[in-house]
């Protein structure tokens, strides 16, 4: 990863540059074509909702949003992880949402921030993590070089934003080797 990049995890309030530049992030995606729960044309304001929502998740501790900066400080990625999990399941958290801008793609910086999910997902005490992404997705080479065990694909799962069908594959990560390992620091840099 480039040294001019910072990650952090979001608070519960957002500011109005940042809900900005998460609205553009989340509709570079969406018209790169990402199938990531919305379709085109994504509008500036189904986009802001959507992170407003995100950041009363993670005001109440359901959520927790890291953003990846670049040198002038705008989001150019980010991940979610759901914290709040069912009573039978308080170990596990699932990783929704890794959004890279087009521009900060093969940077580092997914990488980044699924490390720094899977660290902060140790400091709460997670020892499994799950995910889901459209099969034959740049994703899926991340996940599997991070260590993601492919426990298997559900065709027609979803739609890519322009309508198409797409298959999804779940992956899974026991965090005891993840522990072993974790920075002392956190998530943050």
């Amino acid at each position: 990863m480039t040294a001019d990049i910072t990650l952090h995890a979001l608070g519960a309030a957002l500011s109005q540059a940042d809900l900005a530049s998460l609205s553009a992030l989340l509709i570079d995606c969406v018209e790169g074509g990402a199938s990531v729960g919305f379709m085109l044309p994504l509008l500036i304001t189904r986009a802001e909702d959507f992170w407003r929502q995100k950041a009363a998740q993670a005001a109440c501790g359901d959520h927790a949003i890291l953003v990846a900066r670049d040198a002038g400080g705008a989001i150019i990625g980010t991940v979610q992880m759901v914290l709040a999990q069912p009573d039978n399941q308080p170990h596990r958290g699932d990783i929704i949402k890794l959004l890279l801008h087009r521009s900060a793609r093969r940077l580092g910086v997914g990488e980044a921030l699924m490390r720094a999910a899977q660290t902060l997902a140790v400091e709460a005490g997670k020892t499994m993590l799950v995910l889901d992404t459209s099969t034959g997705s740049d994703a899926e080479r991340l996940y599997t070089r991070l260590g993601w065990q492919q426990a298997g694909g559900i065709p027609d799962y979803a739609l890519f934003p322009d309508g198409r069908l797409t298959a999804t594959t779940v992956y899974y990560l026991p965090l005891t080797s993840v522990a072993q390992h974790a920075p002392a620091t956190g998530a943050g840099r």
